[in-house]
């Protein structure tokens, strides 16, 4: 049965892709350096700051020790928050709030899986009124493996199960959100299934990678998809 609905962050929940991209460029503009045309969806799309930032860095032949690498994170991060500050209203997804009521009311647990900072998160879901909704989120504080690893993944299902003993999830119980192909991949190499929401990438790429696909969150069908993990696993218990 579907039992949990695992979010990814920016390009899922937040429309703030642009913005990442205008500040990993600035980030490099301080350091002496240019981002490529392109490079940002190339390198960093899907992926965490530091993953993004080191690559980016490696290419340009800078030795990256842990304690740059932290710097130049924790500078993007204060230049991401005072960004969202001066916005008056933050670009949500539309449809993001009338698919998170269906999932409640459907008793469907809800997650985030992300490489994005803790604070990014907490500040975005405070300042819209979502924080309740999600009382599980891995994030890039969390160290594990970036997308297109599992371990964020693999990591919220265990959570998850913490924070409901009775729950026994396992990540085929659970659907994951995603925009882009590292996200795609991360999530059905932990054995879900995924949705690819045509935030990042057109509809017809996001077909091409994911189990479902959808221009917008509100055409997520989900009794749809409710019913098709329903006849999967009524078929996999006749088998067994």
């Amino acid at each position: 049965m579907l039992k949990a609905i695992l979010f990814d962050f920016n390009g899922v929940i937040i429309n703030d892709e642009p913005l990442h991209e205008k500040l990993i460029e600035q980030i490099l503009i301080e350091e002496n350096l240019r981002l490529k045309p392109e490079e940002f969806r190339q390198v960093c799309l899907g992926r965490s700051d530091r993953v993004c930032l080191e690559e980016l860095l490696n290419r340009r032949g800078r030795i990256v020790n842990e304690g740059y690498l932290e710097e130049l994170a924790a500078r993007k991060s204060r230049y991401y928050q005072q960004q969202l500050a001066a916005l008056e209203k933050l670009p949500i997804y539309p449809g993001l709030d009338d698919l998170i009521f269906k999932l409640r009311a459907a008793q469907i647990k809800l997650a985030i899986v992300s490489g994005a900072l803790r604070s990014e998160i907490d500040l975005v879901l405070e300042r819209t009124n979502l924080s309740q909704h999600f009382p599980i989120i891995v994030s890039g504080d969390d160290r594990v493996n970036s997308k297109p690893e599992p371990d964020g993944y693999l990591l919220a299902v265990e959570r998850l199960n913490q924070h409901d003993s009775e729950m026994n999830l396992k990540p085929t119980d659970c659907l994951a959100i995603e925009d882009t192909f590292a996200g795609i991949q991360a999530a059905k190499q932990a054995g879900m299934q995924v949705v690819g929401v045509a935030n990042s990438y057109p509809f017809h790429m996001m077909q091409r990678h994911a189990d479902w696909a959808v221009d917008y969150l509100f055409d997520l069908e989900l009794d749809r998809v409710q019913q098709l993990y329903a006849s999967t696993s009524n078929a996999s218990d006749k088998a067994t």
